[in-house]
C-alpha cells in the first residue's frame, strides 16, 4: 500500500505542536508494518539551516494557484525507511516562524495545490493521502476538483485527521476564487461554505474518504456542540466514515533509561537517577533544593482551552500546598502575564519560562513528580504519555484522549497510573491537586507504586499504525495485511485435497435420504428421552453387546450400503456417526419388512425400540405382528 502523508510540521524537522511529533512517528510506524510510505512537508527556513546539507534536489516546476503561477522545488532525504519530501518557494517557506502570518491561507493554499500537482515528480503515485487540519485541507477538495478533468486521479483516496477542530481555517467569501482558485459551485452548494466564510475544515469533512479524530473519546465529542466549534452538525452527517485512533509516542525517544538529553538516566526498576534529575531541575529554575517537596509542571500552550483559567482561580490556594510549581510555554499574552507576576510572588516555589525550549522540557518531564493538564479540551495529548513515560504522575481533567489514557488512582485496590477530575471547575481540580500531593509527602510507598504503573504503560505507535492501515484498506478495498503468495497456495491445495471427499459423501447422504425423512418425527418424539439418558447409558452397554450377532444377521438384507461403506470409509467423526444413526434407523425397520425372523430378534428389536424410541416404536412392532 502506498501511502502519502501530507503535513505541515514533523518532528525532527520543524514543531510548534503534538502535530509534529504524531507526523514524525506515525509514517515510520507505518513503513514497519510493511506499506510504503513518503511525508511532504514545507521547505521551511528552519529547515533548511539545519538539514540543507543533507537534503537531495529532485525537480523543480510551476504550480498554478487562482491567477498565480509560482515556482516549487522538490529536495528529498531518506530517513528511518521513510521519504521525506520537501516544498520549497522562499516567498512562502522562508520565514522563521511556521504559523501566524496574515497571509497563511495563501501559504498553505499553496501547500496543498502543489502537493496536488507535484505528484508526478514523486517517486510513487499513492493510493492514499493522509491530510491533518486545516493545513492541508484542500488536498481533497482539489483531488475531486481536478479530478472531473483528469481520471488519474479519481484513484487516489483521502484520509483527513482531526488533531483540533477549533482551528478550521476560515477566510472571507472573496478568496474562493481569488486565492484558492475554486468554481463558485463549491460555495453554492454549501461545501465550503459556513457562516458565510470559506471553511476549509468543513470542506474536507465532506470530501475526504474517511476521517479520523486523535482519540476515540474526542471522535464522540466532535458530535456534540460543545467541542465541535458549530461543525457538530456536519460531523454527524458524517459519522459513517468517521473514527478515533489514539495517537502514539515513540518509545524509543522518550526512553529514560536512554536518553541522552536528561541529566540522568533511571528505570523502573531503579529510580534513583530521577531524584539527580529533580535537583538538576530544582537548580536550573532558581527552586528551593528540598528533594522530599513535589514539583508540580505545566508544559503547555498559554490559551485558554488547556484549563488555564482553572489555575488562574486556586494559584494561591495551591501555593498553600506542601508543594512546588514550574511552567513553561508560551501563548495569550494575559496569561503570560499573570505567571510572570505569579512567580515573583513566590519566589524559590514558583518558576516560569515564558518560551519553548526543547531542552528545559526533557528536564521537566524527568525531574518533576507531578504533571498538570486541566484541559477544558484535548483532542489526544502526548505530553500525558511522554509524562507517566519519565514517572512523572498525570493530573488532568476526564476529557479527549485525557480519558482514555489516564485512569484514576484507587487508593482501595491500589490501582490506576494517574489523578483525574470530569467537571471543568477550578475546587475539583483543586481537591485532586491536593490529594496527589499528600499521597507523594504522606504514602511514598503507594505513591511509588503508582508512579512504576504509569511508567509501564505501552503508548507505543505500532497499535496506532494498524488502526491507521485498517482505515486505508477500507477506503482503499484493499485487504491488509495482505496475504503472501505462498500461504495462497497452500489454503488451494487445502481447498483440492477435500473436495473428493465432499463428492464421495454425496451419493451416501442421498440414499440415506428417505430413512431421515422417515426418522424425522422419531426424532421429535425421542428430544424429551435425551435428557434421562445420560445415566442409562451404562446400563445399555450390554444389550449392545447381545445386539451384535444380530447386526450380523440382518447385514445381507442391506445390499448397496455395506460394500459403499468398506471400500470408502468415512474418515470424519461427524460422518461416522450419520452413518451409524443411519444403521439404527434401518434396522429398526428390518422387523416390519422381514415378520419371519426369529422370535429372539423380534424380542431384542422391540426392547432396543422402546429404550430409544418410545410409543413410536411400539406402534411398529404391532404391525408386523397383526
Amino acid at each position: 500500500m502506498k501511502i502519502l502523508y501530507a503535513t505541515s510540521e514533523a518532528v525532527p524537522f520543524c514543531k510548534t505542536g503534538g502535530l509534529a511529533d504524531v507526523a514524525g512517528s506515525l509514517p515510520p510506524a507505518l513503513a514497519e508494518q510493511g506499506a510504503e510510505v513518503a511525508v511532504v512537508l514545507p521547505m521551511y527556513q528552519r529547515v533548511k539551516e539545519r538539514f540543507g546539507s543533507q537534503l537531495k534536489f529532485e525537480c523543480y516546476d510551476f504550480v498554478d494557484l487562482a491567477w498565480r503561477h509560482s515556482y516549487c522545488g522538490l529536495f528529498s532525504l531518506e530517513k528511518d525507511g521513510v521519504t521525506w519530501y520537501f516544498l520549497d518557494n522562499e516567498q512562502y517557506f522562508n520565514r522563521p516562524d511556521l504559523y501566524g502570518y496574515i497571509d497563511d491561507g495563501e501559504r498553505f493554499g499553496f501547500f496543498s495545490r502543489a502537493i496536488v500537482r507535484m505528484l508526478p515528480h514523486f517517486q510513487f503515485w499513492p493510493e492514499v493521502i493522509h491530510c491533518n487540519d486545516w493545513q492541508t485541507a484542500l488536498v481533497p477538495i482539489y483531488l475531486k476538483d481536478d479530478g472531473v478533468r483528469e481520471d488519474r486521479f479519481r484513484s487516489i483516496k483521502t484520509t483527513l485527521t482531526i488533531h483540533n477542530i477549533e482551528y478550521q481555517g476560515r477566510f472571507g467569501m472573496q478568496t474562493l476564487g481569488d486565492l484558492f482558485g475554486l468554481d463558485q459551485g463549491w460555495a453554492a452548494d454549501g461545501t465550503i461554505l459556513m457562516d458565510g466564510d470559506v471553511n476549509l475544515m468543513k470542506g474536507a469533512i465532506l470530501c475526504a474518504d474517511a476521517i479520523n479524530a486523535v482519540s476515540p473519546t474526542y471522535a464522540n465529542e466532535l458530535k456534540m456542540s460543545y467541542f465541535a466549534h458549530r461543525l457538530e452538525n456536519i460531523m454527524r452527517r458524517c459519522e459513517y466514515k468517521l473514527s478515533g485512533v489514539l495517537n502514539g509516542i515513540d518509545m524509543k525517544l522518550y526512553d529514560p533509561a536512554t536518553d541522552q538529553r536528561i541529566t540522568a538516566n533511571y528505570s523502573v526498576d531503579d529510580l534513583e537517577g530521577k531524584n539527580v534529575d529533580k535537583a538538576a531541575l530544582q537548580r536550573m529554575m532558581g527552586l528551593r533544593e528540598e528533594p522530599h517537596v513535589p514539583i508540580v509542571a505545566i508544559v503547555s500552550r498559554l490559551v485558554s482551552h488547556k484549563g488555564l483559567d482553572l489555575i488562574c482561580e486556586v494559584l494561591h490556594d495551591m501555593m498553600e500546598l506542601p508543594m512546588q510549581l514550574v511552567i513553561l510555554g508560551k501563548g495569550d499574552r494575559k496569561y503570560e502575564e499573570f505567571f510572570h507576576w505569579a512567580a515573583q510572588q513566590y519566589h524559590g516555589r514558583m518558576a516560569v519560562r515564558l518560551d519553548y525550549n526543547e531542552e528545559l522540557s526533557m528536564a521537566i518531564y524527568s525531574g518533576a513528580d507531578l504533571f498538570l493538564m486541566p484541559s477544558k479540551s484535548e483532542p489526544c495529548g502526548l505530553s500525558q504519555m511522554i509524562a507517566m513515560r519519565y514517572g512523572t504522575v498525570p493530573i488532568v481533567r476526564e476529557t479527549g484522549g485525557l480519558k482514555d489514557t489516564v485512569q484514576p488512582y484507587e487508593a482501595w485496590r491500589d490501582a490506576g497510573n494517574g489523578f483525574t477530575f470530569a467537571n471543568y471547575s477550578s475546587s475539583d481540580m483543586l481537591h485532586v491537586i491536593r490529594e496527589a500531593v499528600y499521597l507523594y509527602k504522606d504514602y511514598p510507598d503507594a505513591f511509588s507504586r503508582l508512579r512504576k504503573r504509569a511508567m509501564k504503560c505501552d503508548f507505543s505507535w505500532a497499535r496506532s499504525a494498524k488502526d491507521y492501515l485498517r482505515i486505508y484498506a477500507n477506503i482503499t478495498g484493499q485487504p491488509w495485511p495482505s496475504v503472501e503468495p505462498e500461504k495462497v497456495e497452500e489454503a488451494a491445495s487445502v481447498v483440492e485435497e477435500a473436495t473428493p471427499v465432499v463428492e464421495e459423501a454425496a451419493p451416501v447422504a442421498e440414499e440415506a435420504a428417505p430413512v431421515v425423512e422417515e426418522a424425522v418425527p422419531v426424532a421429535e418424539e425421542a428430544a424429551p428421552v435425551v435428557e434421562e439418558a445420560a445415566p442409562v447409558a451404562e446400563e445399555a452397554a450390554p444389550v449392545v453387546e447381545e445386539a451384535v450377532p444380530v447386526v450380523e444377521e440382518a447385514a445381507p438384507v442391506v445390499e448397496e450400503p455395506v460394500p459403499a461403506a468398506e471400500e470408502k470409509p468415512m474418515k470424519k467423526a461427524a460422518k461416522k456417526t450419520e452413518k451409524k444413526s443411519v444403521k439404527k434407523a434401518k434396522k429398526d425397520e428390518k422387523p416390519a419388512e422381514k415378520p419371519e425372523k426369529k422370535a429372539a430378534v423380534k424380542k431384542t428389536a422391540a426392547k432396543k425400540e422402546t429404550k430409544k424410541k418410545g410409543p413410536a416404536a411400539k406402534e411398529k412392532k404391532e404391525k408386523p405382528a397383526e
